[in-house]
């Protein structure tokens, strides 16, 4: 709206569009927005990590990690599992991204991270691993209570993770809206997560979506759009968007979202 008045645009014939335009506002509230929007009967914490990768070794990058993540799988005293592990086929090239869950939430990431750093196998993987790397980078998220908990899947499937920065103070907002949006979005189970961040770049959410191909993708979302209300909860969110990215992702082998 700021850019309207700086530009001398808006003026009294304006007020009612624009009013309009931005009448779902979110309530006053007086706890944090990682209570009011995620799960209560879970203490769930995720983690995903982005791994750009050296071209020329992203073979051997996916093998080792292949092997180190069926180890920790297998190991009961780590309170984390590999919910899914992708490289990108649309976005950026020669990337990994994994996403994880520690059960138990941050006592169980603690416990993780101690352990990991004093089991001399992983010390060497990670030796290992950061000679294929150009850069990484990682988020904690929280999961909305409106979104199904990831579970693992046959395929063969594409995944779609389309990532979205929020105007700060509009994450309430956009829980609000995507808690009634969600069900136009289940018809073909496509519905897989969706993350909020809590440390790492914040306000970002991520939404992740599976399809048979990118041709039932389109498919998919084009009905979306003949369901009633459907364009008014985009008409909402886009507002709150600063930046939008998305990723078309790979499961790989060893991934339990195939």
């Amino acid at each position: 709206v700021n850019w309207c008045k700086r530009s001398g645009f808006a003026n009294k014939s304006d007020e009612g569009w624009l009013s309009s335009m931005f009448a779902h506002k979110a309530d006053a509230r007086k706890d944090a927005h990682s209570n009011l929007l995620s799960k209560k009967e879970t203490s769930n914490l995720y983690k995903i990590q982005f791994h750009n990768v050296k071209p020329e070794f992203l073979e051997a990058y996916n093998k080792l990690s292949a092997e180190v993540h069926k180890e920790l799988h297998r190991d009961e005293d780590y309170p984390c599992e590999v919910v899914g592990s992708w490289n990108t086929w649309y976005g950026e090239q020669d990337q990994a991204v994994h996403l994880w869950r520690y059960s138990g939430g941050y006592p169980a990431l603690t416990e993780c991270l101690h352990k990991l750093n004093n089991n001399t196998a992983y010390l060497a993987f990670r030796k290992e691993r950061s000679k294929m790397l150009l850069c990484r980078r990682n988020q904690l998220l929280l999961e909305f209570s409106f979104w199904n908990e990831p579970a693992p899947r046959t395929g063969p499937s594409i995944y779609e993770l389309r990532s979205y920065r929020l105007h700060p103070g509009t994450m309430i907002e956009w829980g609000n809206n995507w808690a009634r949006a969600i069900k136009y979005r289940q018809e073909n189970n496509e519905a897989v997560g969706g993350f909020f961040t809590q440390i790492g770049e914040l306000y970002v959410v991520h939404h992740l979506w599976a399809y048979k191909d990118l041709q039932s993708r389109q498919e998919t979302r084009n009905t979306a759009w003949l369901k009633e209300g459907w364009d008014a909860n985009v008409h909402y969110t886009v507002p709150l968007i600063q930046k939008m990215k998305s990723r078309i992702m790979i499961p790989m082998e060893h991934s339990p979202l195939k």
